[in-house]
């Protein structure tokens, strides 16, 4: 009975720890006219395009598009840190304004490159939180689904068609 009792002790403990943890990160917040890039110091709403931010406990990285969040996302010293991505879903968005009331975890996303369509830094990423979204995107603009897990600094890079891996326009 005794080791009963410390067994269910050590699973609430452990859930408890657990809830703790996920309660540690913040929601992600909409971004404002004053907003920078973590990466490159370009004001983020100066540009069209899903954005992106990652989340690390309390503390909230602001980026001027999802590509350029990936890339830094990518670099193999953010790969040991506990982050949280999100990205703009373009099914509830408009491309030259995003809507930050539908910001989606980048985890959980369905991602088509979009190098034809105007961003800042990077071939634009666009986000989806519906598989049946992204693949009409990718039929109408001829592109790849990606997951995160899909998305390497390689295919960062990669042209597309004759285009640049950078749309960036000021």
């Amino acid at each position: 009975m005794k080791r009963f009792v410390i067994a269910i002790l050590l699973l609430g403990l452990t859930a408890c720890e657990e809830a703790q943890e996920r309660e540690d990160f913040r929601a992600p917040v909409a971004f404002h006219a004053q907003d920078e890039c973590h990466v490159c110091g370009m004001s983020i709403t100066s540009f069209p395009g899903p954005k992106g931010q990652a989340i690390e406990g309390q503390r909230i990285r602001k980026f001027c598009s999802s590509a350029e969040m990936l890339g830094w996302y990518l670099q193999p010293e953010q790969q040991a840190r506990p982050v949280r991505l999100y990205v703009h879903d373009m099914s509830l968005s408009e491309w030259d304004l995003p809507d930050d009331e539908h910001l989606i975890d980048a985890s959980k996303a369905y991602f088509v490159r979009a190098p034809h369509l105007p961003g800042a830094m990077g071939t634009p990423m666009a986000s989806f939180s519906a598989l049946e979204d992204a693949q009409e995107f990718a039929r109408r603009n001829e592109g790849q689904i990606l997951r995160l897990e899909d998305i390497s600094a390689e295919v960062l890079q990669q042209e597309h068609n004759g285009f640049q891996p950078s749309n960036h326009q000021e």
